[in-house]
């Protein structure tokens, strides 16, 4: 057997253990898994924790892993969310087994499986209003009431049931229940609805059928009839499994998967309910489900996320039984350890201040070469353009610098990366505001290369573009998209009230070297400025728009 955390010398944990156990004492002779989204919203990074782990522990231990869509509810379902969920687990590295699978392929079956359940004695069809049933539930500290047609007879139910199937009763009207214990101490053994009336045309059964099942109900048997060993939920599941294991056992079915429950992924500034995300989708408080502040797979797809850094993520956050919350800057730890390894360096200036080097000739360019990664020189070099007229970054220059500004000011020399030093000696401002526009210096011709063969010490390096060929970009800043760790501690507001009014920083004044006007599509560090990505869906050729993956480091240190 060969698992990632037993070859890595790293305890197994719980569910791996479980899983190993069971091959050891032949319980089981293969392992297999699925995933089983619902279609009805994008996934985010919390699913990535369930993907990560359920096509994972199937690779480690030569198992299988099925992708299954759980499509019993077709008012919130439609096809656009199967074929991005696709996606979504292709591009995170995993392949499920065989073809897509969906509830609905055994909607037969579990129509079936419901009417042996009657012919049992163990369901029953119900009249009882939404809200009734409701009432008729009791509470935590008090029983349930029986319905009033929980003793109906098989013949009845089974009559019921079909016309229930056929479309001949109401909407909302008719309910298939089971028949478990109203005053069990567990809620969900309280008669659950197994099936309701829903005359809404499906994606993929189109108006065939006029009843659905309820998700507890198809899951299980879903996991039975694939032949899943282990069911991976999420800890808010825990209290189903007595109705997972009680509808098996009751069909006395020949498979009987084991359910176990593993603690959500909970992050910091950002909510993981697909209802509130859909909520500032539908709400236009975002750009879409693909909005790169969303953390959504797709919006850290186009944001310029790595699979290897989610991954990673998914891998060392571990697997545990109770819930806590992980700290945003531990997935933007993961990222910016990926993309330091991975992404080629570029200049690109974002708020350009003009530099003018007086003792340049006029006329003259130059080549320099200049490193695509400084620890990797496989990555090769770039020839890049250095001239008299440059551009800086705005805030590479202060006229009245602090003891630790160690970047460009009156009378200071600094370096220009792959060019040379240059010492500050004037200034051009603005008559009407002010403000400075161009910084005048001059160069010292023998530090090329940004050494002073004299062996004197600067401390600044700044980066640059030359005026004679740098080319506009597009560039978006992200930040996190609330101000507050957890949006939903405080319940007397809405979550969206703490949403991060700078969470998207839009300039459009930015120049980079003129390699950059045709778009890449792989990772890049601007320099000093941090990870960016040409984002797939707005670059054009020639008009490229470059979204910040994340900031070279933590920018929310210490501000909590």
């Amino acid at each position: 057997m060969d698992n990632s955390s037993a070859a890595n010398g790293k305890p197994l944990d719980f569910i791996r253990q479980i899983i190993a156990d069971d091959l050891q004492t032949g319980k089981h002779q293969k392992i297999v898994t699925r995933f089983p989204p619902e279609p009805n919203g994008y996934l985010h990074i919390g699913h990535a924790k369930s993907i990560c782990l359920n096509f994972g522990v199937a690779e480690e231990f030569n198992g299988l892993c099925n992708l299954r869509f759980d499509d019993t509810n077709p008012s919130r379902e439609e096809i656009t969310y199967v074929n991005s969920i696709q996606e979504d687990v292709r591009w995170l590295g995993f392949e499920w087994t065989e073809q897509v699978r969906f509830a609905s392929d055994y909607f037969p079956q579990l129509y079936d499986f419901a009417v042996r359940l009657i012919e049992l004695g163990k369901a029953y069809v119900c009249q009882l209003s939404p809200e009734e049933i409701r009432q008729y539930r009791g509470t935590l500290t008090e029983p349930g009431q029986n319905s009033p047609y929980r003793e109906r007879g098989i013949a009845e139910n089974l009559a019921l049931f079909e016309q229930m199937r056929q479309g001949e009763l109401a909407e909302g009207s008719h309910v298939l229940r089971a028949k478990i214990d109203m005053a069990s101490a567990n809620l969900n053994l309280r008669d659950p609805v197994l099936y309701r009336i829903l005359k809404v045309a499906h994606h993929r059964t189109g108006q065939s059928w006029q009843i659905y099942p309820m998700y507890d109900y198809t899951h299980c048997l879903s996991d039975m009839l694939e032949g899943i060993t282990h069911s991976l939920c999420t800890l808010e599941f825990e209290d189903h499994r007595p109705l997972y294991d009680w509808v098996l056992a009751t069909l006395q079915t020949p498979c009987h998967p084991r359910q176990i429950e593993f603690a959500r992924l909970n992050l910091s500034y950002t909510v993981m309910s697909k209802r509130k995300l859909l909520k500032m989708v539908t709400g236009s408080h975002v750009d879409g489900w693909d909005d790169p502040r969303m953390l959504t797979i797709s919006g850290l797809r186009r944001r310029g996320y790595t699979p290897a850094a989610i991954r990673s993520f998914c891998r060392n956050i571990g697997i545990g039984k109770s819930d806590s919350r992980i700290d945003m800057a531990v997935l933007e730890n993961e990222v910016r350890a990926d993309l330091n390894l991975k992404a080629e360096r570029r200049m690109c200036v974002l708020e350009p201040l003009k530099l003018v080097i007086d003792n340049y000739p006029e006329g003259r360019q130059e080549q320099v070469m200049a490193k695509n990664h400084p620890q990797n020189e496989e990555m090769g070099e770039r020839p890049i353009t250095f001239s008299k007229e440059l551009y800086i970054e705005r805030d590479d220059f202060m006229e009245l610098p602090g003891k630790r500004y160690h970047r460009l000011a009156p009378g200071r020399e600094v370096r220009l990366r792959y060019g040379y030093l240059v010492r500050c000696v004037s200034v051009d401002k603005d008559p009407a505001s002010g403000v400075v526009n161009t910084v005048h210096c001059t160069y010292d011709p023998d530090t090329r290369g940004g050494s002073a063969p004299d062996g004197r010490k600067v401390k600044g390096t700044i980066h640059w573009v030359s005026a004679t060929d740098a080319v506009p970009v597009t560039i978006r800043l992200f930040d996190r998209l609330f101000s507050v760790a957890d949006p939903e501690e405080d319940k007397s507001l809405d979550f969206l009230d703490h949403l991060n009014p700078a969470s998207k920083v839009v300039l459009t004044g930015a120049l980079a070297e003129p390699s950059l006007l045709e778009p890449p599509d792989f990772p890049l560090q601007f320099e000093r400025q941090g990870y960016f990505f040409a984002d797939p869906e707005e670059s054009r050729p020639g008009q490229p728009v470059f979204n910040r993956t994340v900031t070279l480091k933590d920018s929310w240190e210490g501000k909590q």
